[in-house]
């Protein structure tokens, strides 16, 4: 069993059965949407998707404290690694690493990707998303920040996930209306919601994402609260 833990925005905990832990695009400081008091107290792997604030924050607390192995694209790996954080391996769209147990691919998202260094924006590489291959054989995947493309119907044919973590709150990624189309193209049994509710411009809603399936999808779409917890 995997147990998924929202802890707000786009941040995941999730507890891969007997096997590692895993942290997706760490924001607790400043997240309005963080669950106060819920800092994973175990990370052996570390996902970012992107360099954003919202995505990035935590990380080089959660490098430090914890250790993790860190995946992420070249550029945010370098700038990691620039700031002292140890154990972080840069990939590309398209590659796979194998760690604690797990394979891990970097897919393409349509996003932008930047780095605040102390006031200063640099380049952050190429936004991403990750398919997670467990040792029981089932994958999920984390879109990260970005709108509905038709080659994640490529994803559903390579990766097969059964699980897939989408971005529903519009303006800055894809709304509700994209998101029932990216099922679509994926064909997951479950699909967690997320970049959504956490500022009144992120307007999406899993109940918007339902309407958009219509009445004849078999599609789970999961309503956590943040701090929530969904079991897999």
């Amino acid at each position: 069993m995997t147990r998924f833990t929202w802890l707000g925005h786009s941040t995941f905990h999730i507890e891969v059965g007997d096997g590692p832990a895993i942290l997706i695009d760490p924001w607790f400081t400043g997240n309005p949407s963080y669950p106060e008091g819920m800092e994973p107290n175990r990370v052996d792997v570390l996902l970012i998707t992107h360099g954003h604030f919202d995505h990035i924050t935590d990380a080089l607390a959660v490098a430090e404290r914890f250790k993790p192995t860190i995946l992420c694209n070249y550029e945010v790996s370098a700038w990691l690694g620039s700031k002292g954080a140890e154990n972080v391996t840069g990939m590309n769209l398209g590659g796979s690493c194998e760690t604690n147990g797990l394979t891990v691919t970097m897919t393409r998202a349509l996003h932008s990707s930047s780095i605040d260094d102390g006031g200063q924006q640099i380049y952050g590489g190429v936004a991403a998303g990750f398919v997670v291959l467990q040792p029981d054989g089932r994958a999920f995947y984390c879109a990260g920040d970005t709108d509905v493309f038709s080659d994640m119907q490529l994803i559903r044919r390579l990766h097969q996930p059964a699980l897939a973590m989408l971005p529903i709150g519009d303006l800055f990624t894809m709304g509700p209306r994209e998101a029932a189309l990216a099922c679509e193209f994926l064909e997951p049994e479950v699909v967690l919601p997320m970049h959504y509710g956490t500022f009144p411009v992120l307007t999406g809603t899993p109940e918007k994402v339902r309407a958009a399936l219509g009445d004849g999808s078999t599609v789970d779409v999961v309503s956590l609260e943040p701090g929530g917890t969904f079991e897999w």
